[in-house]
Parts: structure tokens; C-alpha cells; sequence
């Protein structure tokens, strides 16, 4: 067994709600236990639909099918959300938990993500400006382009976590904490993987976000990446190379 395989995967730096959906995709196989729900009136469950934006550029479209509430987000299909009390709705298909913001009471201006230790907020936006952020995303998957900068930030994330010293300043908030958290382990695999020799651009993902087949000294490894117009890196996710 080669060093690369003895490390953990895949090893994941979380930062903003995208981050967090691969979290979800990656975590819908071990299915959390069902929690006890309430029953809620139409008029309350109609409330919350509508578009709330995610970081800056994804949308989490809330639906309603009778008395039935869906969750989807920008690039992943829809999930049935389940009402524990009047404002608060859990997955089952995953171990997360949507929290709406109502302000004032009779109208909600935001909800709250909450999932593997983050709290995303997303603010309610109009359907035009979610149709303008779900076309920027739909039109940089057609293009299969890496976005500007974005080899080039994943280059000196790369080496700032093997070196055990990130640039924060680089990144979004959340990621900061999240990688602060979790730089041990990723130093860990990165190290057990080598030197990087190769950096090449593989596409974009459903959800706008760069996909890179790292090569390593000992192994091979994919970082998927978010980069902000501004250069900021708002996600990113570190796996085992194919």
C-alpha cells in the first residue's frame, strides 16, 4: 500500500453552502435517523417559498407539492424538508436543518442552513435575480472554462495547506474557519501524497465549480474549487484522484 492510500478521503475543506453540497451528496449514504414532524397549514408552508441565495452565485430554490416542502439547490435535485416546528425543517435524506428568518413575523427575509458544524445564511432574493445567478452558473458549465484565476488560486492553496500555512486572506470567511479546523488532516494527506507535479484543468461541475486532477509525487488527488469574481475562494473540496 502506497503512502497515499494510508490517507483518510476524501478530506474536505467546507466553506459557504457549496461546500456544504457536496457535503450533502457525500454524506446521503448513511441516512440519519427520522425526526418527529408537525403538521402545518398550507398558508404557513406557502411562506416560504421562493429563491434564496447561496454564496455568491447558487440558489436554494424552496417548492411546495400540497403539504409537501422541497429543498434545491443550484446543479442537485430537489429534497423533501420536513417541519419540526412552525419555522424550523430537517432532511431526511441527509443530517441537515433549514431554519427560516421571518421578519418581520409575517414575512421571511432569509434562512439558515445548518449542517456539519456550519450555519450558512442565505437572504431571500426576487425570481429575477435568481433566473440571472442560476443562467451565470448554467452558462459557465456549457463553457467547460476554468473561471479567471482560478488554476492559479488553487495552486497557492494547495501550497499553503501542505506547507501548514493557508492564506486566509484568500479566502471567504467560512472557508477560513473551516480550514483552520481541518488544516491537521489535509496536511496529513497532502503530505502523505508528495510534492505537486501536475495541476490540470478537468472542467466545471453542475454548481459552477472548477474541477482540477492534481499529480502528485506518490498519487493523485481532485480539487474542486469556488472562485469569486474578486478572486476569493468561496469552497473547496479535496478528494481522492481517479
Amino acid at each position: 500500500m502506497t503512502a497515499a492510500r494510508k490517507a483518510s478521503w476524501p478530506a474536505r475543506v467546507a466553506g459557504s453552502l457549496a461546500a456544504a453540497a457536496w457535503l450533502w451528496i457525500a454524506d446521503a449514504r448513511a441516512e440519519p435517523p427520522k425526526p418527529a414532524t408537525v403538521d402545518l397549514p398550507v398558508s404557513i408552508l406557502e411562506r416560504y417559498t421562493g429563491a434564496y441565495r447561496v454564496g455568491s452565485q447558487l440558489v436554494l430554490t424552496i417548492t411546495r407539492q400540497g403539504e409537501q416542502l422541497y429543498a434545491q439547490l443550484t446543479g442537485q435535485p430537489a429534497a423533501a424538508i420536513y417541519p419540526e416546528t412552525v419555522s424550523s425543517f430537517v432532511y431526511r435524506v441527509v443530517d441537515a436543518r433549514i431554519d427560516f428568518i421571518p421578519n418581520p413575523p409575517a414575512q421571511i427575509d432569509a434562512l439558515v442552513l445548518h449542517q456539519g458544524g456550519n450555519d450558512l445564511m442565505a437572504p431571500r432574493i426576487d425570481a429575477a435575480e435568481a433566473q440571472q445567478l442560476q443562467s451565470a452558473v448554467a452558462g459557465r458549465v456549457q463553457a467547460q472554462a476554468a473561471a479567471p484565476g482560478s488554476e492559479q488560486a488553487a495552486r497557492r492553496l494547495l501550497a499553503g495547506l501542505a506547507a501548514g500555512a493557508p492564506d486566509y486572506a484568500m479566502m471567504s470567511p467560512a472557508l477560513a474557519s473551516a480550514t483552520r479546523q481541518q488544516l491537521p488532516q489535509l496536511k496529513s494527506v497532502l503530505d502523505a501524497l508528495g510534492a505537486v507535479q501536475s495541476v490540470s484543468f478537468q472542467g466545471v461541475g453542475n454548481q459552477g465549480w472548477d474541477l482540477y486532477l492534481i499529480r502528485h509525487e506518490h498519487g493523485t488527488s481532485q480539487l474542486r474549487i469556488l472562485v469569486q469574481p474578486d478572486g476569493i475562494i468561496a469552497g473547496a473540496l479535496l478528494s481522492a484522484g481517479p
